[in-house]
């Protein structure tokens, strides 16, 4: 066998294809599909159903079987597991000194709606089934005190051609049936992260799951904060990312589509001001607004403004004190802080403006209370065809189109039902969870007319009743920003 082919008879397709799927049916009401699984051999799934609540069906689905094994990666200078052929085969050969065999193997990764393929190349070493990691990790061990950088991989998490397994969870909500209502969660603040289940108690939900993509890369007192647009109850509680998905709730109807926010200061002396953002770590000479849902102290370093619920400036402080209870809070820096300084006097009325559009109808979307956002992470089906939005969506890298992952999946048929999904990963097998491509296909299978995908990985979590009914990757369930609940009549 050639070197460049990975050791041990390992035969790993090169890309993955678009699977062609059946026209989806206009049906009466959502069920589960009688065609076979979807992805790998498409065998005829495993699958139970329980009855939740009136119009509400929970199903546990498995299918495939396990014969991906583990390899050895070794890491490039970049760090990344994959580079340019001429960065691989510098690695190659580096490895080679070391008197290993290792073998290039070529990836490509599948293009995208927005993105085109991306061709790149890895180097492994060595070939263990299942139950000899031990085995694979000796060889690690080994090619690292030779002075190498390398990880053990299970296969399955690679996203290419796969059996499985697969176990995924299904809740579907029947429109014609179901009498209650969707709305979305934060907790019992925006800055602080909170279980799923411990939302779906408070509210005593019926079923929940985990929302949106929460910002990691802010202070970790902060980190519940969601990435993109928040609704809840009919109020604004974080902007939107302009054009990323979203689902709009508004009583038992969901929708999916993509939304832009804005939100404006207006003095009465008539100056205006935009509102970068709303309950986050403010930048240099934005203005943020904060609400009392926020859950933690203003920035310091600049000014504070306090507003009643009529919009009067009921106190001016320095920065960096808790939203007063049933107030709102302007704050700034820099210039900012100067417009504060110029316009927003005590006793002065400050207008704040908050719009809400509907990029795909052009519609303003009306802040009523019974209306809830919650922000999706990558669009994947439209109109009944797959078409994944990875880098309008800001994922557009190797890892999060191509490679398995725990996902969390919403979908609406042609009827207006609702589809939640949980497909559990990082469990050799047991579960390979998905990627994009196999993502989307799943909610196709499913009868999902659009789809998107809500946060995943550990935050992966589906709740009925009081329980956690999937296996979160941790091995137990994650604080996330916010969740997606299922309320009874």
């Amino acid at each position: 066998m050639s070197r460049r082919t990975l050791a041990g008879g390992l035969a790993i397709a090169a890309a993955i294809t678009l699977t062609t799927l059946p026209a989806i049916a206009e049906q009466a009401s959502v069920r589960f599909p009688s065609a076979k699984f979807p992805l790998g051999s498409r065998s005829v799934p495993t699958k139970t159903m329980t009855n939740v609540a009136r119009g509400i069906d929970l199903h546990t689905v498995r299918a495939g079987s396990a014969t991906d094994g583990y390899t050895v990666t070794i890491l490039m200078p970049s760090g990344r597991d994959y580079g340019t052929l001429s960065t691989a085969e510098a690695t190659l050969a580096e490895v080679e000194a070391t008197g290993e065999t290792p073998s290039l193997q070529k990836v490509i990764r599948p293009s995208v709606a927005d993105a085109p393929s991306q061709t790149v190349y890895m180097v492994r070493v060595g070939l263990w089934s299942l139950k000899d990691k031990t085995k694979a990790e000796k060889a690690a061990k080994k090619l690292k005190e030779a002075g190498l950088k390398v990880k053990v991989d299970y296969l399955g998490d690679d996203g290419l051609d796969t059996t499985g397994p697969w176990d995924a969870k299904v809740a579907m909500i029947d429109s014609k049936t179901f009498r209650g209502s969707y709305v979305a969660s934060l907790g019992t603040s925006v800055a602080k992260r909170e279980a799923v289940s411990s939302m779906a108690k408070a509210r005593k939900a019926l079923v929940g799951v985990n929302g949106g993509f929460f910002n990691i890369h802010t202070s970790p007192a902060l980190r519940g904060e969601p990435v993109g647009a928040s609704v809840v109850g009919g109020r604004l509680l974080s902007e939107a990312i302009p054009g990323r998905s979203a689902v709009v709730l508004r009583g038992r109807s969901a929708k999916i589509t993509e939304l832009e926010t804005s939100v404006t200061a207006v003095s009465q002396d008539g100056e205006r001001a935009e509102v970068k953002g709303v309950n986050r770590a403010a930048a240099v000479d934005e203005l943020v607004l904060y609400t009392e849902e926020y859950g933690a102290k203003t920035p310091t370093g600049g000014s504070d403004v306090v507003l009643d619920a009529n919009g009067k400036v009921v106190g001016v402080r320095t920065s960096g004190a808790a939203v007063p209870k049933g107030k709102r809070v302007l704050h700034g820096n820099g210039l900012a802080s100067d417009w504060l300084g110029l316009h927003a006097w005590q006793d002065y009325t400050i207008e704040v403006v908050t719009k809400i559009v509907d990029l795909r109808t052009k519609k303003t979307v009306k802040l009523t209370p019974d209306l809830n956002v919650i922000a999706g992470g990558v669009g994947l089906v439209r109109n009944g065809k797959v078409k994944i939005t990875a880098k309008r969506d800001g994922h557009d890298s190797m890892n999060m189109i191509l490679r398995r992952h725990p996902r969390t999946l919403l979908g609406t048929t042609k009827n207006g039902s609702l589809i939640l999904a949980t497909m559990d990963g990082r469990q050799p097998g047991v579960t390979v969870g998905a990627n994009f491509v196999e993502a989307a296909q799943f909610m196709r299978w499913l009868g999902a007319v659009h789809a998107i995908n809500l946060d995943g990985g550990g935050s992966t979590a589906m709740v009925v009743g009081k329980k956690v009914v999937n296996k979160p990757a941790d091995g137990s369930e994650r604080a996330v920003g916010d969740a997606l609940l299922v309320l009874p009549d």
